[in-house]
């Protein structure tokens, strides 16, 4: 679990404060106060004089106002998550169960505004990843930040709370990791009969982790931009009420059966919320440019995990690396970067980028031939993911060809075996 929370970390971790530079000696605290907004305007002007460090303090502002965006437009309509103390969180609403909205009089929401709502995140992720590259690709900084600290107006109300903090949300989500302090002294077998110090979690970032960041804001646009190009206004009147159980959707008075069908009137109510969202996941494509367009965003992806990489084996410091060259120390417990990991990570790579040109075809389970990825992205007029998966929508996009299998990535399997998952969220 630990490992796990590791790449969360990393992955949620919004840094910054420089060693030099007018932003990077303010940025920290701004961000530890959840007022980072603030220096918007002075650090555009220092990136346009190409100070990079500006420029990813820019990025940094840019992305928490895309998280602070998305949560506040969830919570304004009400939204809940069952069972789930960090999405809750993530979507500024109670921590103690979610079968009502933590938001005492929530907004209508319609379809089209749900739309937007995602519109305006993608928007805001762009223009991060924008920055994140100018500053990756500039002069050297290291900026030093405890992501831990970071506070997010998550609800809307105008201030950054106490609980409202990176800490607080992954703290909810399971537990910390301990990023051993160097200054400090080595860990003890001993058995703890006080309370332990709180976690050294400070990481310095660089230009590499810039490049990381823009690989970042890309991985969290692309399914959303693949929503985007598909009308899935059935879904959202089927089952978003369990979403938003207070914002006027269709079936809002009917959460709860009038009768029972098998077990009682909640259960049998949701189980057949979830047969009609199955039923509904045929989703017509409606800006077919936008489909076609996501192998790109895609390959840029890809490319900019190979920039980053390049970069990470070029330096030559060791300050608390987001992501380690085999020559530096990971932060992540017993979690070493060897360069057998990171081969085999570029190899996978290139095989992806051959996936999405349609060199390599995906398998399916019930055809000799592969699926051709990049034809479904060029001409598929609809996505039924129901029937995709049981073959008869997978036709029209199947081709002879090399098809990718587990040897395609044995690489990969042999160096990360099962923690495939944790690597791949680390490394972006």
């Amino acid at each position: 679990m630990k490992i796990w929370m590791a790449a969360a970390l990393a992955a949620l971790a919004l840094p910054c404060a420089a060693q030099a530079g007018e932003i990077g000696d303010q940025l920290a605290d701004q961000l530890y106060a959840g007022t980072a907004a603030s220096l918007s305007e002075r650090a555009a002007a220092l990136c346009d004089q190409n100070e990079s460090d500006a420029c990813f303090g820019l990025g940094l502002v840019e992305l928490v106002s895309a998280y602070e965006t998305l949560s506040q437009a969830l919570y304004r309509h009400g939204a809940v998550t069952p069972n789930s103390p960090a999405m809750a969180m993530l979507l500024g609403i109670g921590l103690d169960g979610a079968s009502a909205p933590a938001n005492p009089d929530p907004e209508p929401l319609t379809y089209e505004e749900l739309r937007s709502i995602l519109e305006e995140f993608n928007g805001i992720l762009d223009t991060a990843s924008a920055h994140f590259r100018r500053a990756g690709e500039g002069g050297e900084f290291v900026i030093h930040i405890d992501p831990l600290k970071v506070r997010i107006d998550f609800d809307g109300n105008g201030e950054a709370g106490e609980g409202e903090t990176l800490g607080a949300l992954l703290g909810q989500a399971g537990g910390l990791i301990d990023i051993p302090n160097h200054d400090g002294p080595p860990p003890s077998d001993k058995p703890k009969t006080k309370t332990p110090p709180a976690p050294d979690s400070i990481v310095g970032f660089d230009n590499a982790d810039a490049i990381w960041f823009a690989g970042y804001a890309n991985i969290t646009a692309t399914p959303i931009e693949l929503m985007l190009a598909h009308d899935f206004s059935g879904f959202f009147n089927a089952y978003l009420h369990r979403v938003f159980p207070k914002a006027g959707l269709p079936m809002q008075d009917y959460s709860r059966g009038a009768g029972t069908l098998m077990m009682d009137a909640d259960s049998d109510a949701f189980i057949a919320d979830i047969v009609a969202a199955i039923h509904t996941v045929e989703f017509p494509v409606i800006d077919a440019a936008r489909l076609a367009a996501v192998p790109e965003r895609l390959a840029t992806i890809t490319a900019l995990s190979r920039q980053n990489w390049k970069m990470i084996l070029a330096e030559t410091d060791d300050d608390r690396e987001l992501l380690p060259s085999p020559r530096q120390t990971s932060l992540v417990p017993d979690r070493p970067i060897t360069q057998e990991i990171i081969d085999a990570w570029l190899v996978s790579l290139d095989k992806i980028d051959l996936i999405l040109k349609g060199e390599l075809l995906l398998p399916h389970w019930r055809f000799s031939k592969g699926f051709d990825l990049k034809a479904y992205f060029e001409t598929a007029t609809k996505t039924d993911l129901v029937m995709l998966f049981t073959g008869h929508d997978a036709l029209p996009y199947l081709a002879d060809g090399p098809i990718a299998d587990a040897e395609t990535f044995a690489d990969l399997n042999r160096v990360m075996g099962d923690e495939w998952p944790m690597f791949a969220l680390w490394f972006n």
